[in-house]
């Protein structure tokens, strides 16, 4: 089967088609304007911060005020002569080898084919999810290799800078690979956009599905292989650094551990719902997404760890409680209300939820392609809570992450913050384009469901 289903064989639900009005409602702005060229120094500015982060964790105590001041008072080149994460050819090796194996899972392991929206261009692409059995067998290796003791389980926690260094040379190499690729040879044209301005282009990506072939994609397989499954590999080998140092695990690490084991699992277990979400359908492969994924992601979304094996954090009984009943909340929460979107419009609004007949706002809209399609806007459940409730769950779990380590410092705390922000730009996002793709439709919708995530509040 061909990763690219011509137009006239339509094989998959037209609810889930992307759209495209006058090339306005999907990817990144078609011609840079000054915002866009701004918003592209976070080139700069991301790299910086996750620099900061690791100044605070390995010379300043955790402490972001002090890593900022000797910023200010040394300046930039000098912090960093006296404090930079140093290279290592074990790092790099250990490094290559990952990315190796990573690639040999996603190529051999067999999974489930799904595809994902129409794209603007009118390709609908196939994917292979087969990323839980790479989480699992990668995990599998790793612990198999440390009960034998083939292998440190503190290894990467050991090597972490030279492993900073590693995955960020790799993150600006394939950023700038992919806007090669994008300018000179893409695999869909009609699905790029070049901005006239190389600084945004490299930052938000010329083309949205970069591909070798058919099938090797290179959004799919750096947005979920060498991040997310490194997310809970970097936890154990920091967790096993806390053992190796302290002689016991505390019971915020392994809170922190379960959920951020829940976190990744539950994505793999979903990995072909993700092919429909903006992140595939929406977002082109840039910087953002290919330093983001190989070094923010694992560098960042593993801080809580990272922090806790050195300054470990100790909850009595009834706070360990009252973070667990929160982030199991925020996690039903987020996970019962995706469950309740695609489970209406698999059904076609013939559903029942929370004890009643869904109630919904079928609306039409039309592809690039020039064919009109339906989809249904839910507004019962907890759609009727608010318009994005997945997101609201999704910040009470990332509360419950950043809580588990205590309040003696900020820096764990910055998921939490950083997500409020993401979650909240991609209301913006998501509801621009929405009002865009379903006009009166979208207005209806909003006057029956007022509140974008937290209800009474925003």
């Amino acid at each position: 089967m061909k990763a690219v289903i011509p137009a006239a064989q339509d094989a998959v639900q037209a609810i889930t088609s992307a759209v495209s009005i006058d090339g306005a409602s999907w990817g990144r702005a078609d011609k840079a304007k000054w915002p866009h060229n701004v918003t592209a120094l976070l080139v700069f500015v991301a790299p910086t911060w996750m620099y900061i982060n690791w100044l605070a964790l390995e010379h300043y105590d955790a402490s972001l005020l002090e890593a900022g001041r000797a910023l200010f008072l040394q300046g930039p080149v000098q912090l960093m002569k006296h404090h930079f994460p140093q290279p290592t050819f074990a790092a790099f090796v250990g490094y290559a080898a990952w990315l190796g194996l990573q690639t040999a899972l996603y190529g051999l392991l067999p999974g489930k084919h799904c595809f994902g929206q129409r794209t603007p261009g009118g390709h609908l692409l196939e994917y292979t999810a087969n990323g839980l059995l790479a989480w699992a067998v990668t995990h599998g290796l790793y612990l198999a290799a440390a009960v034998t003791g083939m292998l440190d389980p503190a290894i990467m926690a050991k090597h972490w800078q030279g492993l900073f260094v590693a995955a960020n040379l790799y993150g600006v190499v394939l950023a700038v690979l992919a806007q090669v690729k994008g300018y000179w040879c893409p695999s869909y044209p009609a699905d790029r956009k070049m901005s006239g301005s190389w600084i945004f282009d490299f930052w938000a990506g010329v083309e949205l599905n970069p591909r070798l072939g058919d099938y090797w994609d290179f959004k799919f397989f750096h947005n979920g292989r060498p991040g997310i499954v490194a997310w809970t590999l970097i936890d154990l080998s920091w967790t096993a650094y806390q053992y190796q140092n302290l002689g016991h695990i505390a019971t915020s690490m392994c809170i922190v551990l379960l959920f951020h084991t829940i976190y990744v699992v539950d994505f793999f277990l979903n990995e072909d719902w993700y092919t429909r979400t903006i992140d595939i359908t929406h977002d082109h492969f840039g910087f953002m997404l290919a330093w983001g994924d190989t070094t923010f992601l694992p560098a960042f979304y593993t801080l809580q760890a990272q922090y806790l094996a050195r300054y470990p954090a100790y909850l009595s009984t009834a706070q360990s409680a009252t973070v667990l009943v929160l982030g199991i909340g925020g996690y039903a929460i987020f996970r019962i209300a995706n469950h309740q979107k695609d489970y209406v419009r698999s059904r076609n609004g013939n559903a029942i939820l929370w004890d009643r007949p869904a109630t919904f706002i079928r609306c039409n809209y039309r592809t690039s392609d020039g064919k009109e399609h339906s989809s249904i806007l839910l507004t019962s459940g907890w759609w009727a809570v608010s318009r994005h409730s997945n997101y609201l769950g999704d910040l009470i779990l990332a509360f419950a992450m950043c809580a588990a380590c205590g309040v003696n410092h900020v820096l764990p705390w910055s998921y939490f913050f950083y997500m409020t922000v993401l979650l909240c730009h991609r209301v913006w996002r998501d509801e621009h384009r929405c009002h865009i793709k379903y006009g009166k439709k979208w207005e209806e919708y909003c006057a029956k469901v007022p509140y974008r995530i937290m209800p009474g509040v925003w």
